[in-house]
């Protein structure tokens, strides 16, 4: 029975938003526009659930959060470090290239780390390769040992992101 009901509401909780969405916009309770709503509600999900991918799902909530405050952290820290570096003499700066090999696997899980390779000021995700093996990163202050970074990245971002996505 669950497999008939999941077929027929197959992403209940946007058959509800919608009806609600739909409610708000016509800002009326009428019974025909109430019935619009669940016709809606009913069909737009249907209609799409053939075009979703289907994504890794969050194992550990809490270490998601906990993983958040590590970021707000490393951002906070990593702007004070920019500023400073940007205000002082200019050839203290040596940009550059790597590359991270990825342990992790799926489109979500890897975006994650991406995204905050990128909100992290000094670093860039630049590309990611077409066999999602390798994470290209452009660093603004490269160290004179480039491992260091990769290391910074797969021990503080990569492993957690791992262990939250359970992948």
């Amino acid at each position: 029975m669950s497999t008939l009901s999941s077929r027929l509401f197959p992403m209940p909780f946007h058959s509800a938003l919608l009806l609600v969405v739909w409610l708000m916009l016509n800002n009326t309770l009428s019974l025909g526009h109430i019935i619009l709503g669940c016709v809606l509600g009913f069909l737009i999900p249907l209609l799409c659930e053939p075009l979703r991918v289907k994504q890794a799902t969050i194992k550990k909530p809490l270490k998601a959060v906990s993983y958040v405050f590590v970021v707000l952290k490393d951002i906070i820290v990593a702007n004070i470090e920019v500023a400073l570096l940007v205000v002082g003499p200019m050839h203290k700066i040596q940009p550059g290239f790597i590359a991270v090999p990825l342990d992790l696997t799926g489109t979500l899980p890897i975006t994650v780390l991406a995204s905050t390779v990128t909100m992290t000021p000094g670093t860039v995700s630049a590309d990611i390769s077409t066999d999602q093996k390798w994470l290209y990163i452009h660093v603004l202050n490269m160290p004179k040992d480039e491992q260091e970074v990769i290391d910074l990245i797969k021990q503080r971002y990569e492993a957690r992101v791992k262990e939250i996505f359970g992948c």
